[in-house]
């Protein structure tokens, strides 16, 4: 997060740039900052007190970094990738895992779409609509789910006001617009009130083409099918008093946006044992490529429709003993169309709810903690040409406790979370399943100087396999696979150790982590076949293990001018010579320099993401390449009301970039050259 040193003025500033502040002036100046607060920590802990490496985007950082997906939103930072899949769907990847094992919540509460089933799917949470984004792992995750062994990612919004505008009323607007994909998008938010009651309001429109690709893609300038029109709106009403608040809110989000490299030449594939059977293909190259040549018309695309009601609370010193109750629960009616021509290939439902309450109580013999219940319940069904997983109901229950011990220079904390989880199926030839697990997580850290800390964290955790790993059967064009599930599948257990080490101010600031995550049984897609890129994948078990780095460090050059180095790298494989896992981010590492003076500030970028050839069975490699991206801001004021003016080009050498990551990256390659200008105004 880069913060705004005072303004110098011109003749300070001339002296300032020839005659360098000293390191321990600059660092007397850092060390007053304050550390951000991690919302989605269980105990609201400052960014500097957590025992994992935590990324945290607010302000100017975050205008910056959003874009249309929040895969892409937060693709830039280190220990985190995206699972692209053109422009409408993108998750976030964290340290190679994605899926379920990533969860990702509107302020505490599940984000339910169909996110999780398949790439191609969108997550329902709008990054032009955040006020705050948050990615943690370590102790504190388990108040959120065991089964979340990649991470936590927690969009902070306003949806509901948690207080009442000291002046009445207060918000911002903004409108930008990108060249790459002729993108146009419009927001704004605000809250007013008085007394006890305040009302909130918010809006996002974005209308984006398909966008441009770098020089030299055989397919053409751009991705057939790439555009994404998004509206997404809300509502929110609280009733705040002088210990908390409590406030309902409704959110309604409507998309299109298209499935590039769908392929419906393998329709006819099916598995004969362990291989498959596409007759009357063989000899033939249909691959993904030559769907480059449809129409925008003709590419299958995504309608999508979810309707969302929000309840928050939290109420300070509620019952002698505890400091604070916390209430989060959400209820989703979520849907969307997958479209090709004129007719509804296939349908996806998700009606799901998730709750949870909990309660911070006072220390105890030196303890602070939270102890809590959790509920969901997700009914999903897909019918259609391509439903391949049979209709199920998912209950999941949970109860948690994490706690936090401060000794001198050390703060210690512990988690703890048991899982019940129900699934039925709605198939003559499908077993219901139920299975429960147990997570617990150890952290610690010791500021030993002045400025540094040592963090580490050791878990134990246990994910419970998904209705999808169980029950898929069938074919799945957006992917180009025939998915087979897997009845026998049991949970998988990882256990995992994290070290971190910070120096959180001054003139020289850095976070380094280093982990190792053995996984037993650990579930993934295992390709067993291939027919011209279509590939018939079935879920199995087997020992996994993920080791990695992640970090960056920043100097502050001089009042003006500050340069970092960041990078990340994540090894995965399985046990005994089993071979590499697939769609593993490849390593990266790259430099940035950053500028303040008076209004203006500015970024650049350079990175180079490296060559991915540790690949799986069936899998192919993919190319390095190196990304440039400038970026500035001048912050002004339009008559009394501040505003903001902003820049950014992305992949200014238009590089043809492929991602490791994504199902479809030779039929979507990453984004061409791409400038972005917006502007923003707060009142």
């Amino acid at each position: 997060m880069s913060v705004r040193p005072q303004q110098p003025t011109p003749l300070a500033l001339a002296i300032m740039l020839a005659f360098a502040a000293p390191a321990s002036a600059l660092a007397q100046q850092a060390a007053t900052l304050p550390a951000v607060t991690v919302s989605a920590s269980a105990l609201a802990l400052g960014s500097d007190d957590m025992s994992t490496p935590v990324t945290v985007l607010e302000g100017e950082e975050l205008v910056r970094a959003r874009e249309a997906t929040l895969g892409e939103t937060l693709a830039g930072q280190p220990g985190i990738t995206s699972s692209h899949f053109g422009a409408g769907a993108s998750r976030p990847i964290i340290r190679g895992m994605d899926g379920p094992r990533v969860k990702v919540l509107s302020d505490g509460a599940e984000v339910q779409d169909a996110s999780t089933i398949s790439p191609d799917h969108a997550v329902a949470a709008e990054p032009m609509l955040s006020e705050q984004i948050e990615v943690l792992r370590g102790p504190s995750a388990l108040a959120y789910g065991g089964g979340a062994v990649g991470g936590v990612v927690n969009v902070i919004d306003k949806k509901i006001p948690t207080r009442v505008p000291a002046k009445g009323f207060e918000g911002s607007a903004e409108v930008r617009a990108n060249s790459a994909a002729r993108e146009k998008a419009g927001a704004f938010e605000v809250t007013g009130g008085s007394g006890n009651i305040a009302f909130h309001a918010e809006g996002v429109k974005r209308d984006a083409k398909e966008y441009k690709v770098g020089s030299g893609w055989e397919g053409g300038s751009r991705v057939a099918g790439s555009y994404n029109k998004t509206d997404t709106g809300s509502v929110g009403v609280s009733w705040v008093g002088s210990r908390g608040f409590l406030g309902l809110a409704f959110t309604s989000q409507h998309a299109q946006y298209g499935l590039p490299g769908h392929n419906h030449e393998f329709e006819s594939c099916h598995p004969h044992g362990a291989h498959l059977h596409c007759g009357g293909h063989e000899g033939h190259d249909h691959g993904a490529e030559e769907e480059h040549d449809h129409e925008h018309g003709s590419v299958p695309f995504v309608k999508l429709k979810s309707e969302r009601w929000d309840v928050r609370g939290e109420l300070r010193d509620p019952v002698p003993g505890f400091a604070k109750l916390r209430l989060r629960a959400a209820f989703t009616d979520y849907k969307h169309d997958e479209i090709e021509g004129a007719e509804i290939a296939t349908t996806f439902k998700n009606k799901g709810h998730d709750a949870r309450l909990e309660m911070e109580h006072h220390p105890l013999f030196g303890w602070r903690g939270v102890v809590g219940l959790q509920t969901s319940k997700r009914d999903f069904s897909a019918l259609g040409e391509e439903a391949y997983v049979a209709p199920t109901v998912t209950k999941k229950h949970a109860a948690f406790l994490v706690e936090g011990y401060k000794l001198d220079q050390w703060r210690f904390e512990a988690g703890l979370r048991h899982e019940w989880q129900d699934i039925t199926v709605d198939s003559a030839t499908l077993q219901d399943r139920s299975a429960k697990g147990t997570s617990v997580s150890l952290g610690a850290v010791w500021k030993f100087a002045p400025q540094y800390s040592l963090g580490s964290t050791i878990s134990r955790t246990h994910r419970l396999p998904s209705a999808e790993e169980l029950y898929a059967h069938g074919v799945h064009m957006a992917t180009a696979t025939y998915e087979l599930g897997n009845q026998n599948l049991g949970k998988e257990t990882s256990n995992n150790i994290d070290l971190t080490l910070r120096k959180y101010a001054g003139a020289t600031t850095f976070s380094a982590s280093a982990y190792r995550n053995k996984v037993e049984n650990y579930i993934f897609g295992s390709t067993l076949d291939s027919h011209e890129g279509f590939q018939l994948i079935q879920y199995a078990q087997r020992d996994a293990t993920f080791t990695g780095v992640e970090g960056q460090v920043r100097q502050q050059l001089n009042p003006m001018f500050g340069a970092s180095v960041f990078g990340d790298y994540v090894r995965a494989k399985l046990a005994d010579g089993g071979g590499n896992l697939p769609r593993i981010p490849a390593q990266r590492l790259g430099v940035k320099f950053d500028a303040n003076w008076q209004a203006w500030s500015g970024v650049a970028e350079f990175y180079r993401v490296g060559k991915q050839d540790k690949v799986a069975a069936f899998e192919t490699a993919t190319p390095g390449y190196n990304m440039l991206n400038l970026s500035a801001n001048y912050d002004t004021r339009i008559g009394t009301t501040p505003a903001q003016f902003y820049v950014k080009a992305n992949n200014l050498t238009n590089e043809l970039a492929y991602s490791h990551t994504s199902f479809i990256k030779n039929a979507a390659p990453l984004t061409g050259r791409n400038v972005t200008v917006g502007m923003r105004v707060t009142f």
